[in-house]
């Protein structure tokens, strides 16, 4: 697979002129961009269709969390929108995963669309191993936690799940080659962690298995954001 398909460009800014002009900038390098909570929120569904016009695909960020059924019914709008690929968080539950994976079949099938890949986030890369233990409670090791998180959204049947580098490999031992791994948090040698808690560099995300790695500041905090898209795309070439 080139770069150019595993990099996903996270366009996490508010302005909807300025997103896609930074979609027709960085177009030679990337296929997909992301599309989260502060760009939806101000341009809506229309970025997506207008991204989509550009021959782009997007990944629509927004991890629904909610009840089976608003969850589902949400699905099925974002499955209309004609977006390749969107997020909802694992630990809404079996039923809930199940529920959208199933309204996302039908609604493709019954109106002749393209299904989305859909994919579960486990555990946010912003939260360290002290922080899962002593602020949300768990007693385990938050890979203990990302690998059940996958297996039930496997179980559910859907495509993937989203995971830091650190988690990769226990994803793709425990599922096989078959499933989608999305890898935030990605963070090239230049650039400092940030908020950021569980990171890894591109090359070691895609050595570990992830099919995608997402990047935003590391490319547009960059001085020069075309020659850190170019690095990021030689080192993932060189894994």
């Amino acid at each position: 697979m080139p770069a150019k398909d595993k990099i996903i460009l996270a366009l996490d800014v508010n302005d909807p002129g300025y997103a896609l002009e930074l979609v027709d900038r960085f177009s030679q390098w990337v296929n997909t961009f992301k599309v989260g909570l502060e760009l939806f929120t101000t341009a809506g569904p229309d970025i997506v269709r207008k991204i989509n016009d550009r021959g782009k695909g997007v990944f629509l960020d927004l991890k629904f969390h909610d009840i089976p059924n608003t969850v589902s019914k949400a699905a099925a709008m974002v499955t209309r929108l004609g977006v390749f690929m969107f997020n909802l968080h694992a630990s809404g539950g079996m039923e809930m995963m199940k529920r959208t994976r199933d309204t996302v079949v039908e609604v493709a099938l019954k109106e002749d669309i393209p299904r989305p890949k859909i994919i579960a986030v486990t555990v946010l890369t912003s939260i360290s191993q002290e922080e899962f233990k002593k602020e949300m409670g768990y007693q385990h090791s938050i890979r203990t936690h990302v690998k059940h998180l996958a297996s039930m959204a496997y179980r559910a049947g859907l495509d993937g799940v989203v995971a830091s580098g650190h988690e990769v490999s226990v994803v793709r031992n425990n599922i096989g080659d078959n499933f989608i791994i999305v890898t935030p948090g990605i963070r090239p040698a230049w650039m400092p962690p940030d908020d950021q808690k569980r990171t890894m560099r591109p090359s070691e995300a895609i050595h570990s298995g992830a099919d995608y790695i997402v990047v935003g500041r590391a490319v547009l905090g960059h001085k020069e954001p075309e020659k850190a898209i170019e690095l990021i795309s030689l080192e993932i070439l060189s894994a």
